[in-house]
């Protein structure tokens, strides 16, 4: 699996980004969104129980996304099409303000390490990229653990700070101060 310091790999994919078929879909590649925040997660399959509730949670905190100058994108091993009818059939999944990349060759998924063995389909994985394109965060959880969702905003928060930020940090808590850290170290 791709880890922390490597770069996201070159994909070109469809997308669902309505649920409007003449819009419906989109091409979507790793330079899309140039210059932004990227928080790329995936899911095992569409019309499952689990996965809306995460796809639901993304679109309801989208606009947390937005407000750091991140571009939220997910993923699964289904179509364009299957997404679309999942769209346009579950209530939570309508009005996603997000892309929902159709990873039906799996190259995505194999690419970033996460395409599960057993099941054939994407992990339960997320991942943030810098501006630059490099991985500066990976979580995967269980296919049956949903992931929680302010956590990612927390963690993208204390990324942008481009500070040491300690156990449990929260915006516009105090970042770690490693000179005084050093003296305070020495004087104990």
């Amino acid at each position: 699996m791709l880890t922390v310091g490597q770069k996201l790999p070159a994909f070109n994919v469809k997308a669902t980004v309505s649920t409007d078929i003449d819009n419906a879909f989109a091409d979507i590649t790793n330079e899309s969104y140039k210059g932004k925040w990227l928080v790329l997660f995936a899911w095992p399959k569409d019309f499952t129980f689990v996965c809306p509730t995460e796809i639901a949670e993304f679109g309801k905190m989208n606009g947390d996304f937005k407000d750091r100058d991140a571009q939220v994108l997910g993923l699964s091993t289904d179509s364009e099409f299957v997404h679309l009818a999942w769209r346009q059939h579950h209530k939570d999944l309508k009005d996603l303000p997000f892309p929902m990349l159709a990873d039906i060759k799996r190259e995505i998924s194999t690419s970033l390490g996460i395409l599960d063995a057993e099941a054939g389909v994407a992990q339960r994985a997320t991942f943030i990229i810098d501006p630059e394109g490099i991985i500066r965060f990976v979580m995967v959880t269980d296919m049956s653990v949903g992931r929680n969702v302010k956590e990612v905003v927390r963690v993208l928060d204390a990324l942008q700070t481009d500070e040491l930020c300690p156990c449990n940090w929260q915006k516009g808590g105090e970042t770690i101060d490693v000179k005084k850290a050093v003296a305070d170290s020495k004087t104990v």
